[in-house]
Order: structure tokens, then C-alpha cells, then sequence
């Protein structure tokens, strides 16, 4: 098999190294890739994901088998459908499917139709009516922006004047161009991400993830868009798992073919304990990043494969690792996720134990890989515990040189309470 990953980002070297690693497999593309996943093998095509045709035209002369679709512009932009279209075998959802991602207001009608646990909201496309609710219900209170905003769209407002003026920004300065907004009642919890393989009527579970989304030790500082993860998450008890697979994955895609729109694709459901249950924050329409580098590392079988057979509508066999913990804590450049510096030399690639996931990296003149975003690269590791984890992981970033960069020295604490 030859096979094509869409997209540039640490999530899809993880994908791209793990499709690689199925002896089925001869060549595996990444579009445009980065420069760091050429040192796994990986062949990076110069077209970008708003190039269908050119995409296209690449997998039907290389005789790609499938394309496996990345980040959320794309699948938002509709690249399913169209390679669809052109006869291609292709995994991620189409773009009426992606909705459940790019609309959030979408998703909740789909949970409100469905009895799906989440936050009570409301919608407003008006900042006056929006302010007068938002000083009905007081703070704290979460503002989201409607659409697709790279994960700075949401905003947990400690207080009425943050909310107004996050609102104000999305309704009147069009800040992520022209969007309502969501306001929603602040739920009190832990966070968890859950991950299915969806084919239609189909799903495949994998294994719980837990993702650190503040730029700062301590979840202080802005929303990035994932400053590290682990999985599972060793103190989040099976029936919690459970009854959210049974409340919420197993109705919203049952629920999409019910509405014309089947799912196929990844479906990652953004998940808060609350003392009333597992209740969705958010659904996204791809692998989550960081937590693709933390949970693809845990699956034993052949990933091309399943992949294949998943398509195919056989069943897939996927098996995991059971027992011990994998964790992955993202190196970024000083400033993200606001302004930053480009062209900051990073560390050599890390070998043995710890795995080097690129993601906002290039290579210089001379061929040294350098900065080139705001997350540029995520160290991995498997232990038996989180702690032990942590141990390898943090011992081995005190000794690399990340002058320009930072990272995070608690990726894991919570496991650790």
C-alpha cells in the first residue's frame, strides 16, 4: 500500500509514522508534511490541503490506496467530498458530517435532538441581546465563537466584563469573521478526551486521553491549542467511560445517519465529569493534538490495516497496549500562542525511548531544522506510570537546549493527586 496523510502538524506525523510502521505498506505521503517527518521516512509533497485537485491528481497518479484527512479546515472545506467525488478512497467525515465541528452551534441541535448530555446554552448572532442574557446569568460563563477559530474561539469569562467583551470581538469586530456566538453555562469538572473510529453505524473505542489546553504551568495563562497529554487516564474509572459511550458516542452517530449526514471519520468528543455524569464540551471532526501522539503510540495492530479493513466495512481488529501510561509534552516557541519568533534552531531529534513528534518546524539553508510555528515539537514516552513518565521525559528536556522555547513542567500532575 501507498498511502497520503493531509496536513502539516505533529498529529499528522503521528499518523503518517504509524501508518509506515505496517509492513503492508511501501511509501506513505504526508501533504505538505513538515521537514521533521522526512527523518521517519515520511515523503512530503508540496501541495497544500486547499489544493483538492492537485491533491487529487497526486493520489490517482501514485496510485495512493487511501487518504487519511488531518486537521479540521480541510475536512471543514469539504476535501471528502470531492476526493468522493473523484472515485478515491478517503477517512474523515464529509463536510455536512464535519459540521458537528465547524458549527458548534450545529452540535448542540444535534444533542438537544438527541438527549445528549452537555452545557445549557444559547445562541445569539445580536452583541445587545447576547450582553443582556450574558448579565442575566452572571460569571463565571463560556463564550464560544461559532465556527472553526484553531482553538482560540473559546473563552472561560471569570467575569460579566470578560464575557462582554470577548462577545463584542466575535459579534461586532468579526474577529473570526462573520459569527453568532454560544454562550453556556460554566460546568465544573475534569476534563477528558474520548476518541471513536466511525464508519457509519460502526464505532471503535480507543483509549481515554487527557490534554493540558493552557500555555502555562498550573492551567494558568491563554488557551492553545494543547500544551501536552496523556493516555489513558489512569483515575477515570471505566463506567465513567461507559456510560459516555453509551450517552453520547453511541446516539450522535446514530443520530447523523438519522439526520442524512453518516459519519465516517475520527470522532472526538471533548468531555467534563460533572457530578451529574460525563456532560460534552465540544465535538471536533479529527484526531485531537496533542493526543494523537499519545494514544496512536499505544496501538499494537497493524494501523494500515485496520484503516483498510475499517473503509472496506470489514471489521477492523484493533488492539492496544494494556497497562502503563504514555505521555507527550509539546516544546513551543517563546510568545505562542500569541507572537513568536521564526527560525530558532531546536534540539536534534531524541532517539531510544523518547519519540520526536514535528509539527511548526522547517530546515534552514544548511538543512538544520529550525522554528517555524507556534507548537514545534512533541517529546513522547511510554512508562508504567505517569510519575515514572514524567521522570524520563522532563530529565531528558532539562538537558536539551530550548533557548527561544517553552514548555510546560506539569503535563501529568492530575494523575498524580
Amino acid at each position: 500500500m501507498k498511502l497520503l496523510v493531509i496536513g502539516s502538524g505533529g498529529r499528522e506525523h503521528a499518523i503518517a509514522k504509524k501508518l509506515l510502521a505496517s509492513p503492508e505498506v511501501t511509501a506513505v505521503y504526508a501533504a505538505p508534511g513538515n521537514a521533521g517527518m522526512v527523518l521517519d521516512g515520511i515523503e512530503t509533497v508540496a501541495i497544500h490541503i486547499n489544493q483538492h485537485a492537485e491533491l487529487i491528481e497526486f493520489a490517482q497518479s501514485n496510485d495512493i490506496t487511501f487518504t487519511f484527512v488531518g486537521p479540521d479546515d480541510a475536512l471543514a472545506a469539504g476535501i471528502v467530498d470531492d476526493f468522493e467525488a473523484a472515485g478515491l478512497s478517503v477517512f474523515g467525515p464529509t463536510k455536512r458530517a464535519a459540521e458537528l465541528e465547524w458549527s458548534k452551534d450545529f452540535a448542540k441541535q444535534i444533542m438537544n435532538q438527541y438527549d445528549v448530555p452537555t452545557a445549557g446554552h444559547k445562541t445569539f448572532s445580536e452583541f445587545s441581546q447576547a450582553a443582556t442574557y450574558i448579565a442575566s446569568k452572571g460569571a463565571p460563563i463560556v463564550i464560544k465563537a461559532d465556527g472553526l477559530a484553531l482553538g482560540k474561539g473559546v473563552v472561560v469569562a471569570e467575569t460579566v466584563a470578560q464575557a462582554l467583551d470577548f462577545t463584542r470581538d466575535v459579534l461586532e469586530n468579526n474577529k473570526f469573521g462573520k459569527s453568532r456566538v454560544i454562550v453556556e453555562e460554566f460546568l465544573d469538572g475534569e476534563e477528558f478526551s474520548l476518541f471513536a473510529f466511525v464508519k457509519n453505524d460502526k464505532y471503535y473505542m480507543m483509549p481515554t486521553a487527557q490534554d493540558h489546553k493552557r500555555a502555562y504551568d498550573h492551567d494558568k495563562g491563554p488557551n492553545t491549542g494543547g500544551m501536552g497529554a496523556y493516555s489513558p487516564v489512569p483515575h477515570l474509572p471505566q463506567s465513567v467511560v461507559d456510560t459516555a459511550v453509551e450517552t453520547i458516542i453511541k446516539p450522535v452517530v446514530n443520530g447523523m445517519i438519522a439526520e442524512g449526514r453518516p459519519y465516517t471519520g475520527i470522532l472526538y468528543a471533548g468531555l467534563i465529569l460533572t457530578a451529574d455524569g460525563p456532560k460534552v464540551i465540544e465535538f471536533n471532526a479529527r484526531f485531537g493534538d496533542p493526543e494523537t501522539q499519545v494514544i496512536l503510540p499505544r496501538l499494537t495492530s497493524d494501523f494500515a490495516v485496520n484503516m483498510r479493513d475499517l473503509l472496506a466495512d470489514k471489521t477492523p481488529d484493533f488492539t492496544w497496549v494494556n497497562g502503563g501510561v504514555t505521555l507527550g509534552v509539546v516544546v513551543a516557541s517563546e510568545g505562542y500562542p500569541g507572537d513568536y519568533i521564526k527560525g530558532v534552531k531546536i534540539p536534534e531529534k531524541t532517539t531510544g525511548n523518547i519519540t520526536t513528534y514535528y509539527a511548526g518546524v522547517m530546515a534552514d539553508a544548511t538543512g538544520q531544522l529550525v522554528t517555524n510555528g507556534g507548537r514545534v515539537y512533541l517529546l513522547e514516552t511510554s512508562a508504567d506510570t505517569v510519575s515514572d513518565a514524567q521522570a524520563i521525559l522532563y530529565k531528558h528536556l532539562k538537558a536539551q537546549d530550548t533557548t527561544g522555547l517553552f514548555y510546560r513542567n506539569d503535563i501529568g500532575d492530575k494523575a498524580n493527586v
